[in-house]
């Protein structure tokens, strides 16, 4: 078997293979530089909390009108958006940290979430909200990723100055600059966005995965921003290529198996890159100067 034949060949011959390729690009694109400023500013486990809180809107949307991509997508905005400013109100009102409320509303959402999607009766539907359905996007699906990927691009362009030193010191931005409150919900904005969008084609639960491994692995490479945004993308979309290939060829369903490549791709990162386990290790050969 050539080489086109193996890995040119499925995206050439076969539509759903098209479509899962576009929309795995979308994502790389737009979500995967929002797992990286997630990262720096050490809301990774947001990701994951939000991930899982839109089920319950995404749900209702379900139970009200079938699969109809705007209902769950609405519902799932809704509820991703109430939850983060749920969790920020608990932890300025209480002496509660914003992570510790995040997670009791991320297992109220999720426990509830299922619990709607169960009363349908159907466990195919619940495996499809769950884990999502990448080789079966429609051309609405892929619209809608684009726009939100889009959308992305966009926002981080416009805040790009803000977000990054709100990464390095947001006590100084909120002293120097009126920007500070519209960078955070701006950004809150934009990752719960690109979590509903990754909903439609990874599920609740891989959704945060495209978005939090490739920037892992970029930051062990790399420490500078622009090269960090680059490398997290196209991490995501060679980890999304083999994950579809590897689905195509094995019985491993598409989304799990693109998230594990992009973790295929972190644990190399953490044995092979400068800023990771064993290479920092090495002892450093210098040369001796008169």
């Amino acid at each position: 078997m050539s080489f086109y034949d193996l890995l040119v060949a499925p995206f050439i011959d076969f539509g759903f293979m098209r479509r899962g390729l576009a929309g795995t690009l979308a994502l790389a694109l737009g979500a995967t530089p929002v797992g990286v400023f997630l990262l720096l500013r050490r809301m990774s486990l947001m990701g994951d909390a939000v991930s899982h809180a839109i089920l319950p809107g995404a749900a209702l949307g379900y139970l009200i009108c079938g699969l109809s991509l705007g209902a769950m997508t609405a519902g799932g905005i809704i509820a991703g958006l109430a939850v983060v400013f749920a969790a920020g109100l608990v932890a300025r009102a209480s002496n509660l940290k914003e992570d510790t409320s995040l997670a009791a509303f991320y297992l109220l959402s999720l426990a509830a979430g299922v619990t709607i999607m169960s009363q349908s009766g159907r466990n195919l539907d619940l495996l499809h909200v769950l884990f999502g359905s990448v080789l079966a996007l429609d051309d609405a699906s892929l619209l809608l990723i684009a726009t939100i990927s889009s959308v992305s691009l966009f926002g981080i362009a416009l805040l790009f100055r803000p977000l990054t030193l709100e990464c390095l010191d947001p006590a100084f931005l909120r002293a120097v600059s009126r920007m500070s409150p519209v960078a955070h919900y701006g950004f809150l904005l934009l990752a719960v966005l690109n979590l509903v969008s990754g909903f439609h084609a990874l599920g609740t639960l891989m959704a945060v995965g495209i978005m939090i491994l490739p920037a892992a692995s970029a930051r062990l490479w790399t420490r500078k921003l622009s090269a960090m945004l680059a490398l997290a993308a196209g991490l995501a979309f060679i980890g999304g290529v083999v994950g579809l290939l590897l689905s195509f060829y094995t019985d491993v369903p598409a989304g799990p198996a693109i998230i594990l490549m992009c973790g295929l791709a972190y644990f190399v990162s953490l044995l092979a890159a400068p800023n990771g386990l064993i290479v920092p290790r090495l002892p450093s050969h210098r040369h001796l100067s008169s």
